[in-house]
């Protein structure tokens, strides 16, 4: 069986509503990327630059796109039965599908038929670090294709029926002779349905289409823990079917905002932190950010610039762990600024001093003109 085609949307990595500018943007930097000219020994990326370009072609098409939109895959490829698009199902529950593969869309294959699931949606929503490792709970609006209140998705008007298809006689297919091949091909007038809908019979409201362009409003839960690029997925929240077939499903794409003071790997945090270098020469105790507020850490006699420090569970919970990760602090010594004639002249002194015994006050320093001894000798 050959493998369902991926959503042209998700192919470029754009929303359903994105611009002419946007998908060109995405598609340029996916041909950049994957071109054969750049990948000569990567059948896996040709085969990448020929699904954005494929991707591209009928998006970039207003007449294409508004048919993708409408009927999937069916209402584009040709080659395509009218039993593409069926989709996959079974989830019920909104983040049970985090981690997995989406998009796929498969059809179930085998005989025609003129239901058709409803087209996923995506959408890339940006959180906080801070709204990642708590969870929260937002607002997003976003647009869909809804079905028509007015004639309840049928497309016609009340007391009207679609009729059969003058072109396919209600089949949904027609065969195209080409040469010495017959081939077969979804019907361009009904577009696989094998139903057609008079002018004037049509719905005042959605123009035949029986679905109509909505916006809508939906809550959004974001789990605590998230990481970046989880999918989070809303059942029945996508596009309304075709002849009463199932409603797609939204996924909800978590992007998270750079921090300025911290970042993250997995759940562990890492953070600089510039200590002064009377306390890295001589110890103490400093007070360190953290997610949950301050934590108060030991800085040990002799610090050096690079060393780390580690605080036990002051990190992030993933969503699939049972444990908090750790906060990595690195210290860096600060150098004195701005210094006054007197603090020169005790930093002079105190240099002075230590140089009658650099061996045993600056042992790397030592070691590094040992090496560079031995180097040049």
């Amino acid at each position: 069986m050959a493998a369902a085609k991926k959503d042209y949307y998700e192919v470029l990595g754009v929303n359903k509503d994105a611009s002419e500018d946007e998908i060109k943007k995405a598609y340029r930097k996916l041909a950049m990327k994957y071109h054969p000219d750049r990948n000569p020994d990567n059948p896996k990326a040709e085969e990448q630059f020929k699904e954005a370009k494929e991707a591209y072609e009928m998006l970039s098409d207003d007449q294409k796109r508004a048919a993708y939109d409408q009927y999937g895959h069916a209402g584009v490829d040709p080659s395509m039965g009218a039993g593409a698009g069926a989709g996959f199902g079974g989830f019920s529950d909104a983040f049970g599908d985090i981690f997995g593969d989406i998009f796929g869309g498969g059809g179930r294959g085998g005989q025609r038929s003129n239901v058709y699931r409803g087209a996923d949606l995506r959408y890339n929503m940006e959180i906080s670090l801070e709204d990642a490792a708590r969870g929260t709970e937002t607002k997003i609006r976003i647009p869909v294709q809804a079905a028509c209140e007015t004639c309840e998705g049928t497309g016609a008007k009340k007391g009207k029926s679609p009729i059969t298809c003058t072109t396919c006689n209600g089949h949904g297919q027609v065969r195209m002779q080409q040469g010495f091949f017959s081939v077969q091909q979804t019907c361009p007038k009904c577009h696989g349905t094998g139903k057609i809908i008079k002018d004037e019979d049509k719905c005042g409201t959605c123009h035949g289409a029986g679905r109509i362009k909505q916006n809508k409003t939906l809550s959004v839960k974001i789990p605590a823990g998230v990481d970046e690029g989880d999918r989070i997925r809303l059942s029945g929240e996508g596009e309304a079917g075709v002849n009463g077939g199932p409603t797609g499903d939204l996924y909800v794409v978590i992007h998270i905002k750079p921090h300025e003071m911290f970042q993250r790997d997995g759940g562990n945090l890492h953070c600089e932190m510039p200590i002064s270098f009377t306390t890295a020469a001589l110890g103490g105790e400093i007070e360190v950010p953290t997610l949950g507020g301050s934590a108060k850490m030991k800085i040990p006699a002799e610090t050096q610039t690079g060393a780390v420090f580690r605080l036990r569970s002051k990190g992030i919970k993933p969503l699939r762990a049972s444990e908090h990760g750790d906060l990595m602090v690195h210290v860096v010594v600060e150098t004195p600024v701005k210094l006054t004639e007197h603090q020169k002249k005790l930093l002079k002194e105190f240099d002075s001093s230590t140089q009658a015994d650099a061996g045993k006050h600056s042992p790397k320093n030592k070691s590094w003109v040992d090496k560079a001894k031995d180097f040049f000798s």
